[in-house]
């Protein structure tokens, strides 16, 4: 009787469903870096624990380690494992109606994430989306065949923000940005090295804060006064509820 091979992606979502590497994985979705042991009390294991499963998670290529004098720090691999999990908790957090108003999202603890929230290093959540919306409708990103690409007035805009787009490379394969299914709004963000480099820019700015222990970004009163000719009225009242 012929057999049918197992998915290739059958080992990975092993790896993934377990319940304490999922929340690892889960931990490293805002891109930063952590230690063994910060991954260990953000899940709430041993140290022991947590190395055995940072050990798997390295040897199945999810995430990446890097050393540094005395500490090893650990990351996603890479942004596919980032749009793989987010692509994973749409699927998870599917409702009847398909609103995210409904359900865990409109819980006070989850309301702060839905509105601005860091994912593998570039903004996501209802501001994300904006900001999406925001960088083509004012004509910083024209699509160029099938990837977005620096409008010419593009960077003169992004200049007046204090950002320079020289150093940011393109990707070969998607261009400067590409779109990011959002998991809470169930709409397009996006990803890649410019929208990185923003983020970067307006946390080094101010504009945004991390929330401490959270992927969650709250907006100062200067970044609303910063961002609100890029991003509109519509931004501008979105984030003085987040004040």
């Amino acid at each position: 009787m012929k057999t049918t091979p197992e998915p290739r992606f059958a080992r990975i979502a092993a790896m993934m469903g377990d319940p304490t590497r999922a929340r690892m994985l889960a931990h490293l979705l805002d891109g930063a870096l952590a230690t063994a042991g910060e991954l260990a009390r953000a899940v709430d294991v041993t140290p022991q624990t947590a190395s055995a499963h940072l050990a798997k998670l390295l040897d199945a290529e999810l995430v990446s380690m890097r050393a540094q004098g005395r500490h090893r720090y650990f990351k996603l691999a890479d942004g596919d494992i980032a749009h793989a999990l987010e692509a994973l908790a749409i699927v998870a957090e599917r409702n009847t109606t398909g609103d995210p108003a409904r359900g865990k999202w409109s819980l006070p603890a989850y309301r702060p994430l839905r509105e601005a929230r860091s994912c593998y290093g570039h903004l996501a959540g209802r501001l994300g989306v904006h900001l999406h919306d925001a960088l083509i409708a004012h004509e910083v990103l024209a699509l160029d065949g099938d990837r977005f690409q620096l409008a010419p007035s593009g960077e003169r805009r992004l200049n007046q923000l204090g950002f320079e787009v020289d150093g940011i490379s393109s990707s070969r394969a998607r261009g400067i940005v590409y779109p990011c299914v959002d998991w809470s709004e169930r709409r397009d963000h996006f990803a890649g090295p410019l929208a990185v480099g923003l983020l970067d820019h307006f946390i080094a700015k101010r504009w945004m804060v991390r929330v401490p222990d959270s992927r969650a970004l709250s907006v100062s009163a200067q970044g609303r006064r910063a961002l609100s000719d890029l991003l509109g009225r519509g931004f501008d009242g979105m984030a003085s509820k987040r004040a």
